[in-house]
């Protein structure tokens, strides 16, 4: 329809209403002039003078015009047809969009929470834990290395103090074993007596308990008659005292060392667990660590990846809204332009059903 009518238009675009003409009023050249904004109005009236100059019935031209109108208003009402589609199409997408942005801005704060308040603290605290563990295994090891130098030093002292009694004892015997062969014993045995006595105190000089003993059998020795056999027992039952001393203090430090040896043992079995124990929490924390930083990558991808789709997302809905824009535009044009297309053919419709319109039609044939 549109196209025959611009056909028409070309057509008819040397034929023109005199305006000036002394037939018009006022209010009918200024309707005129309104017309001839229209290409539609002017088109209908340029038609109309045409038709009725060529011995048309203005019954047919009003019919004839009036389905045009209609056909305009039908071209007009589909045109809000489609505009109301796309407006409904336009409000289903934005809403699915923002819907989808939304959901999208909600995963990456949760992304962004559970990396910067779950996993970033846990790997410190991992990290945290495992540098404690280190420090329990080194510390476990002093402890070890202490312990075994301290058994190494306690049983060296004990071997020592074995030595030192041992030869105590053996002193003594020999002295024991001198003074049962004494009845008028020489100056020569007096002195190897007192000899083993020297002997004895230096053996046993670290041992206070015993000084008494030595003290008491030097005295003895020193002021005694050997002649005397009361004297001399004295001096056998002095000796016999020492001598029960010392193996009794000897018995004492073999238990007390198998007792030390045993705790040591204990201790280094004890320590020895506890390390295996720290080695295996040591595994079991860099596994924690190493899926803590895995985490920490997927996360951050997929905080790369929400960022893209919230972008792509956002260039969709801007893209939509520009497009609805331009279409929004473009049917307001139409819109007005129908709305001027059919005003003025109302316009022009209603002119040319007034006589003054169908004199001017007559005194143009006449004039020709």
């Amino acid at each position: 329809m549109f196209k025959v009518a611009v056909c028409a238009l070309l057509v008819l675009a040397s034929t023109a209403i005199n305006v000036q003409s002394s037939i018009w009023t006022s209010k009918d050249q200024k309707t005129f002039a309104q017309i001839h904004q229209s290409g539609w109005g002017k088109f209908i009236l340029n038609y109309a003078e045409l038709h009725l100059t060529t011995g048309g019935i203005l019954s047919e031209l009003n019919s004839e015009i009036e389905k045009l109108v209609d056909e305009m208003e039908e071209e007009l009402a589909g045109v809000h047809h489609e505009f109301n589609r796309r407006t409904d199409v336009h409000n289903r997408e934005v809403s699915r969009l923002e819907q989808e942005i939304q959901d999208k801005e909600r995963e990456l704060f949760n992304a962004h929470d559970f990396y910067d308040n779950v996993l970033i603290p846990q790997g410190e605290r991992f990290a945290a834990q495992l540098e404690q563990l280190q420090e329990n295994i080194a510390q476990n090891r002093r402890t070890l290395e202490q312990a075994t130098v301290q058994r190494a030093n306690d049983h060296e002292t004990f071997e020592s103090e074995v030595v030192e009694h041992n030869e105590a004892i053996a002193a003594i015997d020999e002295c024991l074993q001198l003074l049962s062969t004494l009845a008028a014993p020489s100056l020569a045995q007096v002195k190897k007596v007192q000899k083993n006595l020297a002997k004895i105190q230096n053996s046993l000089k670290k041992h206070n308990q015993f000084q008494i003993f030595v003290k008491v059998l030097l005295e003895i020795t020193s002021d005694s008659n050997f002649a005397d056999q009361g004297a001399l027992r004295d001096i056998v039952v002095a000796f016999n005292n020492l001598r029960v001393e010392l193996v009794d203090s000897l018995n004492q430090i073999t238990a007390d060392e198998a007792e030390q040896v045993a705790e040591y043992n204990a201790s280094v079995i004890q320590l020895n667990q506890e390390h295996a124990e720290f080695q295996r929490a040591v595994v079991v924390k860099n596994a924690e660590i190493e899926a803590n930083t895995t985490k920490q990558e997927q996360t951050l991808d997929l905080i790369d990846e929400l960022d893209e789709d919230l972008a792509t997302l956002n260039g969709q809905l801007q893209a939509e809204n520009d497009d609805y824009a331009f279409a929004t535009d473009v049917y307001n044009a139409t819109v007005a332009e129908y709305n001027k297309e059919i005003n003025a053919a109302n316009q022009a419709l209603e002119l040319l059903n007034q006589p003054r319109f169908q004199d001017y039609v007559k005194s143009q044939l006449k004039g020709a």
